[in-house]
């Protein structure tokens, strides 16, 4: 094999008066010779199939009867997608009434176990070999939080990342669900395409916050999702607003309280939206992709302090303008996930 390294290949073109042309096609014969992709269109190692070549796995036999599997994934981390994730599924739960399942794909964050109050409710139960599913607030949850000792760390290779999403997806008892809502790490890595090899995706909906650098991370999830032929079902705006509630002829500089602060004094106080991270970024991200805007869901107060007690917003508080939002998203997540095939 002809080992050729970059700083041989820039000698070599400078050194006939190369010009960047050259250069650009020093280095592509170079990738070839590597096995990396030197022109559009051709694959990488790694790289899932074209358009139309990936094949969807079928359902896992742990699975069957389940109708519809929704990755819920962000770009970028601290955007609030776990919470997301949580409060789309108990909002099918109770205010759907579906059958629903959770399943905790970030290996090394897990955040279900916090969510849903199931952090110390020890390790689940085993019925032979297979693991039964913790549950609460109406929803079906696995884990790697539940499998490892609370606060411990999870320093795993691909490889065992992998092979935890396979446990967890094939050795657990889930039952037939009307949706498995899926908490995807951020990004686009090893757990992404194992899950897309084990799972076969109804769709994907990306959360973001508004501002510019949240923004920058959703088209390369959008893009990640497109290679492994899984329809967009939408955006949520997360964080989108702040309800702050002021005296008339304040300037709004005075205390912020949350949208339920003053309610019975309504007629000496009125809300203002404050848009914290600025305004509407994600709604122009879906115009400009041809995306739907799920929901708008608000800045509250209320939610991390439901979350941070393991009693998610949707059912903790139904009537607040953030569950309603949830509400909402989650039914039009299930009219657009389209079932499988029985």
């Amino acid at each position: 094999m002809t080992c050729v390294s970059m700083p041989s290949a820039r000698s070599h073109c400078e050194g006939r008066g190369g010009t960047r042309s050259e250069m650009r096609r020093a280095l592509a014969q170079l990738a070839a010779r590597r096995g990396f992709a030197s022109r559009a269109g051709v694959p990488g190692p790694g790289t899932p199939a074209p358009p139309g070549g990936f094949k969807h796995p079928p359902l896992p036999a742990s699975l069957a009867g389940t109708k519809r599997v929704v990755a819920v994934a962000s770009g970028k981390g601290g955007v609030g997608k776990s919470t997301t994730a949580v409060n789309l599924a108990c909002a099918a739960a109770s205010a759907l009434g579906l059958r629903v399942g959770l399943l905790d794909a970030d290996v090394h964050g897990p955040s279900v176990p916090t969510l849903m109050n199931l952090r110390h409710s020890g390790a689940p139960a085993l019925d032979g070999d297979a693991m039964l599913p913790m549950e609460n607030h109406g929803v079906r949850c696995m884990s790697v939080g539940l499998l490892i000792p609370d606060g411990g760390a999870a320093v795993w290779r691909g490889p065992m990342v992998m092979g935890a999403l396979g446990k967890m997806i094939r050795d657990t008892k889930w039952g037939a669900l009307d949706v498995l809502f899926v908490d995807m790490p951020p990004g686009s890595g090893d757990a992404h395409i194992s899950i897309s090899q084990q799972l076969p995706l109804s769709g994907a909906v990306i959360v973001s916050t508004p501002q510019k650098l949240a923004l920058a991370d959703v088209a390369r999830g959008v893009d990640a999702y497109k290679k492994v032929n899984a329809p967009i079902l939408g955006f949520v705006e997360n964080m989108a607003y702040m309800e702050v509630v002021s005296r008339d002829g304040d300037d709004g500089g005075g205390d912020s309280t949350s949208s339920r602060a003053g309610e019975g004094n309504a007629e000496k106080k009125k809300r203002e939206k404050v848009y914290v991270f600025g305004e509407g970024g994600v709604r122009r991200m879906a115009e400009a992709t041809g995306t739907e805007l799920l929901g708008e869901v608000p800045l509250d107060p209320n939610i991390v302090t439901a979350s941070d007690a393991g009693n998610p917003t949707a059912v903790s508080d139904p009537t607040s303008a953030a569950a309603v939002v949830y509400a909402r998203m989650a039914r039009r997540i299930m009219e657009k996930a389209v079932p499988f095939e029985t």
